[in-house]
């Protein structure tokens, strides 16, 4: 039943999103969205100085069920019962006052309608010389100001009185203001500008969080084949590349595929301990042909046989995406054409040496 209002709602609520500043749970929209935004919040030599890094507290548990039911366009009957149901765990109904279904259908549309707006309550209190600018990931966004006292005096309260209305409250611990020569961390990147070059690169903690996720994976892979090992390993990694592939990843790239390299290492060496380096090459650096890759030629039962080997990082071609129009609509039949593209150049170019060029569409 959720399925079927949010295909109602999803038009409306793309209708009344702010055009330059909302990408999450957005048809068509993604997080390198949000982060193309901010390259050109913040690329500009005369761009501003200052960035607060905005953060809502428990977003999905705290939305205020009088201010949806108000201000959502829906059947309010079938809405009070989503948003009063509870949730039952060990036994226990547990009544909900406040927040979304968690899990549901529906409350990424909800928590849309209600952070819907943001960008206008920022900017109405700002001048055009005070470089106010908004971009918003879900309930994580960035307000570029051209001062800290700006940001502090006039932005923040008029984030907190909206927020308010809603039931919401920024949380004082995450929500930060930094000078872009710091930087700041921004859906997994790290946003910073060095001189007049802005590089957006992944998060010094996400690669951490993927090193030990490798090494945890590695370890635990002792008593398997180096198929079996190979078919845990390689989308782990591919899909960590296709994630960070629109910053300036290829250094940290080369450094996870080093640190790849060691952990095989020594997988192999406690595997065979006393096999001669020659023979450890052959066995399992071997397959692909004049190349040293982990690898390993695979035979099916149908007598085909295919090499399968490790995806390499430093492979991966890095592409700069191009930001989705702020007017486009995937629910306007003028963007139709358009969306089409943009969905056909994304699934040719993954994966090719292709430069990122995308034509643009005129809509009608």
């Amino acid at each position: 039943m959720q399925a079927l209002y949010a295909l109602a709602l999803a038009p409306i609520a793309e209708t009344l999103a702010d055009r330059n500043s909302s990408y999450g749970f957005r048809e068509g929209r993604r997080c390198a969205d949000a982060l193309e935004q901010c390259f050109k919040m913040l690329s500009r030599k005369n761009c501003a100085l200052w960035a607060l890094e905005g953060d809502i507290r428990a977003c999905f548990d705290e939305i205020s069920h009088e201010w949806l039911l108000e201000h959502v366009p829906t059947d309010k009957q079938m809405l009070s019962a989503w948003l009063k149901a509870g949730y039952w765990e060990k036994g226990q109904l547990f009544p909900t006052t406040a927040g979304t279904p968690q899990g549901g259908l529906i409350s990424p549309l909800l928590s849309n309608f209600a952070l819907d707006g943001l960008e206008q309550a920022v900017q109405g209190v700002a001048k055009r010389e005070d470089k106010v600018n908004f971009a918003r990931y879900a309930d994580d966004f960035i307000v570029t100001g051209a001062t800290r006292e700006l940001l502090e005096q006039k932005v923040k309260p008029a984030l907190t009185a909206f927020l308010k209305e809603r039931g919401l409250e920024l949380s004082e611990q995450k929500t930060v203001i930094t000078h872009i020569q710091t930087g700041f961390d921004f859906l997994g990147h790290t946003v910073r500008k060095y001189e007049d070059k802005l590089v957006i690169t992944p998060a010094k903690r996400k690669v951490q969080i993927l090193r030990e996720k490798i090494s945890r994976l590695i370890q635990a892979a002792l008593g398997l084949t180096q198929e079996a090992l190979l078919c845990q390993l390689n989308p782990l990694l591919r899909g960590w590349a296709n994630y960070y592939r629109n910053g300036v990843s290829k250094a940290p790239f080369v450094k996870v595929d080093y640190y790849v390299w060691c952990k095989l290492r020594r997988w192999i060496t406690r595997r065979h301990s006393k096999k001669s380096l020659a023979w450890k090459k052959r066995k399992y650096f071997s397959a692909v042909k004049d190349k040293e890759v982990f690898s390993v030629r695979v035979h099916r039962g149908n007598g085909e046989s295919r090499v399968l080997s490790l995806y390499l990082l430093g492979s991966t071609v890095i592409e700069r995406h191009i930001k989705v129009r702020g007017i486009a609509n995937p629910y306007d039949p003028c963007y139709t054409e358009y969306f089409e593209k943009r969905r056909c150049f994304a699934w040719r170019v993954r994966g090719t040496g292709r430069p990122a060029l995308l034509i643009p569409v005129s809509p009608g």
